[in-house]
């Protein structure tokens, strides 16, 4: 293993932790369940704490497992990357109960910016939200890699 693949395996790996370990994440039970330079997937369970008052997913838990997947691809190369701008467009809501995976793609990358696409399926594939992600990447490590 050359020094890079173990330094990007030290960072995946603390990544995951930190996910595993986040308090909001686990509150709504969100997964890492694949990360890659610039690529990530999650995925939450739809439970019915997670209505709105419509009886339908609430659009925040939506969002936040978009968010969970773009903070992690975004900050896949070691250092800090932080949200400059997310839009979302709803399209189906899912169904009680049901596994959502949201996947994080990047679709460019700068020293400095850094765009995702995002999207939002449904356990039999259907779309369920899309979303457009950008973050600005700054030079600090990521502050958990240490520990």
């Amino acid at each position: 293993m050359t020094e890079e693949n173990k330094t990007t395996s030290e960072v995946f790996e603390a990544i995951r932790n930190s996910v595993e370990r986040e308090p909001y994440a686990r509150i709504l039970g969100m997964r890492l369940v694949d990360l890659d330079l610039g690529r990530a997937v999650t995925e939450m369970e739809f439970s019915g704490d997670m209505k709105n008052i419509f009886g339908m997913a609430h659009g925040g838990a939506i969002f936040s497992l978009i968010d969970e997947a773009f903070g992690a691809a975004s900050n896949s190369y070691g250092t800090v990357a932080v949200a400059l701008n997310v839009n979302i467009v709803y399209i189906h809501p899912p169904s009680p109960g049901e596994t959502l995976r949201a996947e994080a793609t990047e679709i460019s990358r700068t020293r400095r910016i850094s765009t995702y696409e995002i999207r939002v399926l449904g356990e039999d594939g259907e779309l369920i939200a899309t979303s457009q992600a950008t973050a600005y990447r700054k030079k600090e490590k990521l502050p958990f890699l240490d520990s």
